[in-house]
């Protein structure tokens, strides 16, 4: 056990390198519209204490304060922490954004009406921690709210090629698996008295033909900026292909752009 930790803080280190890498409020642009769908759909009251969860550059921390909650933005990563000021301050919000791990939450027991992640706290090492953690800081009666890519959804397929090709660390829970409705009800076992999960459709539409979109991720998305990195040319063929013909076969647009239908479990949980 005592080796676990240096070798934790390694991986911890190596995932907060690759979100770094890149510039991820490129491809965060993109999803915006999903994350404004996501707070639609949840009751906020003016004054309702909002923590989000590996907020990276505010695609739900921005429209929960616009609609009039109190909210508190945490992420690992401390530039995606400067994107989401920038923006919220053009927006002319008051939002306390702060640098922080999803598995230690720097926050008081009960100090929150309401605690969001969309596509943020799934990523990291320790799922159990994230659940614990989720559930301690939320008050008693209130919400925990997550949107986690789904298994067998686009997103879900996309990590699953390129994890054939580029394994991930051993011993580490796939992050698509708090997409499964089992395994949530499972880490959501303790301090839950109602859980209701819904799989929901959002969009990702880019203004460039399927190849362009790899080419776009390879450039601005760290993960997959690292992932190439570790791949000599012919991988990096490999993979590249692997990724055009995904992005190609599910692409709903006809015009030359790209537009795919991208499945996430929306979870929903009252804490005791």
């Amino acid at each position: 056990m005592q080796s676990a930790a240096p070798e934790l803080a390694q991986i911890k280190s190596a995932m907060k390198a690759s979100w770094m890498a890149g510039d991820f409020g490129q491809i965060a642009k993109y999803s915006a519209k999903i994350g404004e769908e996501f707070i639609a759909r949840t009751a906020i009251k003016p004054g309702t204490r909002v923590l989000d969860v590996a907020c990276g550059t505010g695609n739900t921390a921005i429209p929960a304060a616009k609609a009039g909650a109190v909210v508190t933005g945490l992420d690992l990563v401390p530039s995606l922490l400067e994107q989401a000021r920038q923006r919220a301050a053009a927006e002319k919000l008051n939002i306390v954004f702060q640098e922080g791990d999803a598995e230690e939450l720097p926050f008081k027991d009960r100090e929150f009406d309401l605690v969001i992640t969309m596509f943020g706290a799934m990523f990291a090492p320790r799922p159990e921690r994230v659940a614990a953690e989720l559930v301690r800081v939320c008050g008693s009666g209130e919400k925990i709210a997550m949107a986690n890519w789904t298994p067998e959804g686009f997103v879900g397929k996309q990590f699953r090629a390129m994890s054939e090709i580029v394994p991930p660390p051993p011993g580490i829970p796939a992050p698509i698996l708090w997409g499964d409705e089992k395994v949530v009800r499972q880490r959501l076992s303790k301090g839950i008295s109602n859980l209701v999960t819904t799989r929901q459709k959002g969009y990702l539409d880019f203004p460039f033909a399927p190849n362009q979109v790899v080419a776009f991720f390879r450039q601005y998305f760290g993960p997959t900026q690292v992932a190439f990195s570790k791949l000599d040319a012919a991988g990096q063929a490999q993979l590249a292909l692997r990724l055009e013909s995904l992005w190609t076969e599910h692409n709903l647009s006809k015009n030359g752009n790209t537009r795919v239908e991208a499945e996430y479990l929306d979870v929903r949980a009252t804490v005791v």
